[in-house]
């Protein structure tokens, strides 16, 4: 399970203070625990935002990737245009 490759996260985490909601449209914010951004893992995504630029679609998990480090991808300091 990938519960037991992720540590909770510390306090100035890069995404403190941003909001997850449950579904687009929806105003019922997710409860989160931030982690360690040192778990890469592949996701696919809808391009498709909103006019409050919120992703339409839930990202999709396809797979961990042990072989990879942090450092091996692209960091966003934004969403992506």
């Amino acid at each position: 399970m990938v519960a037991g490759l992720l540590t909770p996260g510390w306090p100035g985490h890069p995404w403190t203070g941003w909001s997850f909601f449950a579904r687009w449209g929806s105003q019922e914010k997710l409860n989160v625990t931030l982690v360690e951004p040192e778990l890469v893992v592949e996701v696919g995504v809808d391009v498709a935002r909103d006019a409050s630029d919120q992703w339409r679609h839930p990202a999709r998990w396809h797979r961990a990737r042990p072989d990879l480090s942090p450092a091996d991808v692209p960091r966003l300091t934004s969403p992506p245009r």
